[in-house]
């Protein structure tokens, strides 16, 4: 798959999380094999460009490229500017924000747009004159069950250049609530032909197969299940060629929890503390006790604290670590996969 004249090693993407898809995370994504991994929600606003989270959300240093960086606004000009702006930063992809179904953002963009389609025209139109580099969209179904407007949304992307779309098949109303409907993403993709990237319930190797199948879209981008297993990019790629796949073990979970509490640590963000814990209740499932592990966590009084905590626990369990991966074939269920 290519955007632009960025080849990508292969369709399986990251989704923007607020939150969530900074770039410690979205290095580890990529280590683990994600093709794309977009970056957390940017403010259109420029007031707010000079604040801390802004430029965090920003920063893109030593980041593999290409940098996928998400706008949100609902003013034509302001996003055209943002997009602008962050072009000159160093994003090689613009993607527009149309799936947020939080309600601060959809009272300035996100998924509320999608019940403004001659608006949210002004804003492909401005966005694609302002910058050069591919733009690409992620939307939802629609504002609710009675106002579907997916296919007609990329319709109108794709006319005005836009290059690829990620539809999530829920609508804003459902929040994540309730079931995706693949069947919208199998229909959007019938009536266009750019690259469509399905999103939505995917919660192992089993599901993205299926969806693919189902659907005949060109990518899968994996969000919420992504957080509690990052290996889900490598389990995919494994699946795909052997039918197969390997679960990480316990040591595995080790390395990968240390490792990026150390990011954290050496990066002296200020929002460190609440990173540290929000990872904790995400990385540890599937370790055994993890329970425990979570509470040292969240009693620890500072980044330091956490990362002695966390070894502490290993070092207590280390005579059960180091034991070889298992596999699971096409025929096991996927629920127990990052539990």
């Amino acid at each position: 798959m290519q955007l632009g004249a960025h080849p990508l090693r292969n369709g399986l993407f990251v989704a923007p999380m607020a939150g969530v898809t900074d770039r410690p995370f979205r290095a580890l994504c990529r280590r683990f094999g994600a093709g794309l991994a977009v970056s957390e929600m940017v403010s259109a606003r420029p007031e707010l460009r000079g604040t801390r989270k802004s430029r965090l959300r920003r920063e893109h240093g030593g980041e593999a490229g290409p940098v996928s960086v998400q706008i949100a606004g609902a003013d034509p000009q302001m996003m055209a500017e943002a997009a602008r702006f962050n072009a000159d930063e160093g994003a090689q992809i613009i993607d527009v924000n149309m799936g947020c179904p939080a309600k601060k953002v959809v009272k300035c963009g996100g998924s509320g747009l999608l019940r403004e389609l001659p608006l949210l025209e002004e804003i492909f139109r401005s966005v694609r004159a302002a910058v050069k580099i591919p733009l690409t969209i992620k939307l939802r179904a629609g504002w609710d069950e009675n106002s579907i407007v997916a296919k007609e949304v990329v319709r109108m992307a794709e006319d005005i250049g836009v290059e690829a779309a990620a539809i999530h098949p829920r609508t804003r109303l459902q929040g994540y609530s309730g079931k995706a409907d693949w069947n919208i993403i199998a229909e959007v993709k019938q009536s266009v032909k750019i690259p469509i990237i399905g999103n939505g319930d995917v919660q192992c190797p089993e599901d993205a197969a299926r969806m693919v199948k189902e659907t005949g879209c060109d990518a899968v981008m994996i969000g919420r299940a992504a957080a509690t297993n990052p290996w889900i990019f490598a389990q995919m790629k494994e699946f795909r060629e052997t039918g197969k796949y390997s679960v990480p073990t316990e040591a595995d979970r080790h390395a990968l929890l240390s490792g990026y509490y150390r990011q954290i640590l050496n990066s002296n963000a200020p929002d460190s503390m609440g990173k540290m814990k929000q990872f904790a209740c995400w990385f540890t499932h599937g370790v055994e006790n993890g329970g425990e592990l979570r509470r040292i966590v969240h009693l620890a009084r500072t980044p330091g604290e956490v990362v002695e905590n966390v070894e502490r626990f290993f070092e207590r369990k280390a005579a059960g670590l180091g034991s070889p991966a298992h596999e699971r074939d096409r025929r096991e269920s996927c629920t127990e996969v990052g539990t």
